[in-house]
């Protein structure tokens, strides 16, 4: 190993990525961001790019893309976590996702690894309505989901980068699954509710089924692998299961998560949703 070891942000670019790497270079942790077009080019499609990414790397930030939920993540992360192994990475942190039985495989894969581990399992995004799928919707004043009655304890990006960053740079975190999820739980409805308030725009949630989804997303352009994981999501996943609260927040930073609405009122303040 180099005697100033790097820590490697997988999906340095994405939602949860790139507030880690901006959290762990105001610290002045050496960073490597893996993505397709990092300097390092990494891409999980192809795994003749994985090795040069990990030389003399400590710690690793698991973010599988698209989601672990895929048929090859199980084959992917296994792979890529013995390989890590090998090359003398000492600690793995997983971004995994909540009430996903594909998720939970992936996190045995890295609990067995034979080093020190932290899964962050996570329940819904905020940044889904802002930097995600859902901003078109959001900005077109109609989001349109077969996710009616159903609540979800949204959380917060920047709560998921700072238990990660907590977990890769600080004692006492190896071993814990830490379940994050927001401080209450809302419907889509509620949410888009929530977010027309901040912004003081009419925007309308509408319900449909997961067949007319699939549609409409399919009409749109949208690639089938695609439609197939954001159906699963919507009804296999969004089926209440996850519809209760987790304390992963307060036991790995010692501080509440962020609520919803503190949430919409920043990103409205950026103008985020300004039509």
């Amino acid at each position: 190993m180099s005697s100033n070891p790097t820590t490697l942000v997988l999906g340095g670019t994405g939602k949860t990525g790139r507030r880690i790497v901006d959290r762990l270079t105001a610290r002045r942790v050496p960073v490597r961001i893996g993505s397709r077009s990092g300097t390092v080019r990494f891409d999980w499609s192809d795994r003749a790019t994985w090795s040069a990414v990990l030389a003399d790397v400590d710690a690793v930030y698991l973010s599988y893309a698209p989601d672990l939920a895929v048929p090859s993540a199980i084959d992917d992360i296994r792979a890529f976590t013995d390989l890590a192994v090998s090359a003398g990475v000492q600690r793995l942190v997983l971004l995994s996702g909540r009430g996903e039985d594909e998720a939970q495989s992936c996190e045995k894969v890295v609990q067995e690894s034979g080093v020190d581990w932290t899964i962050i399992r996570a329940s819904w995004f905020n940044q889904n309505f802002s930097e995600n799928y859902l901003l078109e919707p959001v900005l077109a004043g109609e989001v349109i989901l077969p996710a009616a009655e159903v609540a979800e304890p949204f959380v917060d990006a920047d709560d998921i980068a700072d238990v990660a960053v907590a977990a890769l740079t600080e004692a006492g975190h190896t071993g814990q699954v830490y379940e994050v999820t927001g401080p209450r739980l809302l419907t889509f409805a509620d949410a888009v509710a929530e977010i027309a308030a901040a912004t003081g725009r009419p925007i309308r949630f509408t319900p449909t089924s997961a067949a007319d989804y699939a549609t409409a997303l399919t009409d749109h352009g949208v690639p089938s692998d695609a439609v197939t994981l954001l159906t699963y999501l919507f009804t296999t996943v969004l089926d209440g299961r996850n519809a209760h609260l987790a304390d992963g927040v307060q036991r790995a930073l010692g501080r509440p998560p962020r609520d919803f609405t503190d949430y919409c009122r920043d990103v409205a303040a950026t103008g985020g949703w300004t039509a």
